[in-house]
Parts: structure tokens; C-alpha cells; sequence
């Protein structure tokens, strides 16, 4: 019975986990699939065909027969869906380089700092997910705003004669951005850093290397894994973001995810809006394909 209970205990932690994926990702996954080689039409749901079981086997077939591809030619067909891939891509793309050259100095300091007040900084860093999101996104467009805390300061220490135009621009979406997904940033990297033996920096300094020679050559290298794991935190969701682009970024910000949220709801057309979902997924795939080799290729090297 021991043997019996702990063979079960054994199979049930491989098996929920991948329940949980069936469940949650890939019959959505497949169910917006279908969705994306329908057509649309004035009905609810506003597509067609829409699948009956009460039909068997033949209407299932004949329904599959109407699919069609036609929405994925009206992506390449459109400009305005390969700009909005490409404007989301780039600023995902720099708001997890500024959010990797603020969030690597405070994983150093944290990892550096004594152990007695690493659980305070800790705290300190997932403070911000003790208050709702959205609140938070709202409380910058206070400080952004031309009459808002931040220009009133500037304006009182004498730096600026007016004030700054930083709401709906796209420095308001990388400071929204940067500031949301911190903490993604930051855990990783301090995992990484915190893990790490100190006395490899000391040989390298006892070899001749400087402090930043040690840092660069040692240091660095040995925390890329936390890089590597923090920056596909903050990318995958940037991509594909849309209160902060929709509140911080105004209507001329050019963003999937406003896009997909226009053509959903205000165009109801669902089966285009599928089809934009399904390449965004397919797009970041390819990050978190990089992710694995460099986290295998970590693997392997540490062996």
C-alpha cells in the first residue's frame, strides 16, 4: 500500500500540472483557433460556423469545411495590424532594457546587503502588489499630467519654465511599464545573485582582476539566468499590454493589445480578433523558445 499510495502520490504531481495546461491554455488555446478561421457574421456569437453536437459527425465535418484562412490574409493585407506587432515588440523591447538597468542594481544591493535585513528589502520590493494594479497605473497619470506632482516639482526647484508633456507619449508607457513589472525584474535576478559564491569574485580579484574586470567576468556572467528568466517576465506581458498603453499612452498609441481590444469589442468581429491573438501567442513563443535553450544551455554548462 506504501508503494501503491506513493506511485499515485507520484503521478498526481506530474498529471495536475499538465490538467491545469489542457484546461487553461490549450482548449482556449484551440477554441480562439477556431474562432480565427470562421467568419463573421450578425448573430451571438458573431461567427459562423458554430459547432452543434446535436449535429454528429457529418455537421462536425461540414462545419470544418468552412473554415477558412482568409482573416490571416486580411493581417498581411492591413498595415495597420504589422505596425502595431512591430510598435509592441519595440516598446516591450526597451521598457525591459530600462527595466533590467534599474532592477539589476537593486538585485545587487539586496544580495550584498546583510542577511538580518534581505527579508525587509524583500518586502519592500513586492510592496506594490499589496495595492490593485489598475490604482496604481491611475495614480501616474496624477503624477504625469501637466499640473500633476511631478511637473509642480520640477517647476518649484526652478528646472523646467512650463511644464512637460509626458502623459500620452510613449515615456509615459515605459515609466508605467517599468514601474508595473519591477518586481518581475528584480526577484530573479537577486535569486540568481543571492545564490552565487562570493569567494569566486575574491580569486578573481586575487588573480589581478579589478573590482569591474571581476564583476563583468564573474559576476555577471553567473547571474545571466536571472537575466535571461527576468527579462521574459517583462517582455511577454509588455507585448501584449493594454491598460497601461489604453490609460498612460492616449488614443494615438499604436499597441496589439489596444487593437486586439478594439476589434473585439468595438468592431465585434470576432473572428479577426482571434486571428491577431493567435499570431501574437505565436510571437511570443519564439522569446520563451530562447529562454528554454539559454536555461538548458545554463544547465549543461554548470553540469
Amino acid at each position: 500500500m506504501a508503494k501503491f499510495g506513493s506511485a499515485l502520490f507520484n503521478r498526481l504531481v506530474i498529471i495536475i500540472p499538465y490538467a491545469w495546461l489542457l484546461f487553461f491554455f490549450l482548449i482556449p488555446f484551440f477554441i480562439v483557433i477556431r474562432i480565427s478561421l470562421s467568419e463573421t457574421a450578425v448573430a451571438m456569437p458573431p461567427y459562423l460556423p458554430v459547432f452543434d453536437l446535436a449535429s454528429g459527425i457529418g455537421g462536425f465535418i461540414d462545419n470544418i469545411k468552412q473554415f477558412s484562412i482568409a482573416n490571416y490574409i486580411w493581417l498581411t493585407e492591413d498595415a495597420l495590424y504589422a505596425k502595431a506587432y512591430g510598435s509592441s515588440v519595440w516598446i516591450a523591447a526597451v521598457s525591459t532594457f530600462l527595466t533590467l538597468l534599474i532592477a539589476y542594481p537593486v538585485a545587487y544591493g539586496m544580495a550584498q546587503a546583510p542577511n538580518t535585513i534581505r527579508p525587509t528589502l524583500l518586502m519592500l520590493v513586492i510592496l506594490p502588489f499589496w495595492t490593485s494594479f489598475l490604482i496604481r497605473v491611475y495614480a501616474w497619470i496624477a503624477i504625469l499630467k501637466p499640473e500633476g506632482l511631478f511637473n509642480q516639482l520640477l517647476l518649484t526647484l526652478g528646472v523646467i519654465d512650463q511644464p512637460l508633456i509626458i502623459l500620452n507619449t510613449n515615456w509615459a508607457i515605459y515609466i508605467g511599464i517599468v514601474y508595473s513589472y519591477l518586481p518581475f525584474m528584480v526577484l530573479p535576478i537577486y535569486s540568481s545573485l543571492e545564490k552565487m559564491d562570493h569567494s569566486l569574485t575574491e580569486a578573481a580579484q586575487d588573480l589581478g582582476c579589478t573590482p569591474i574586470m571581476a564583476f563583468w567576468r564573474v559576476t555577471f556572467p553567473l547571474s545571466m539566468p536571472g537575466v535571461v528568466a527576468g527579462c521574459m517576465l517583462v517582455f511577454i506581458p509588455a507585448v501584449g499590454e493594454f491598460v497601461i498603453p489604453d490609460l498612460l499612452g492616449g488614443s494615438e498609441t499604436l499597441m496589439i493589445g489596444k487593437t486586439l481590444w478594439n476589434e473585439f469589442n468595438a468592431n465585434r468581429d470576432w473572428p479577426v480578433s482571434a486571428a491577431v491573438a493567435t499570431i501574437l501567442l505565436l510571437i511570443l513563443v519564439v522569446p520563451i523558445m530562447f529562454f528554454q535553450h539559454a536555461q538548458a544551455k545554463a544547465d549543461s554548462e554548470g553540469r
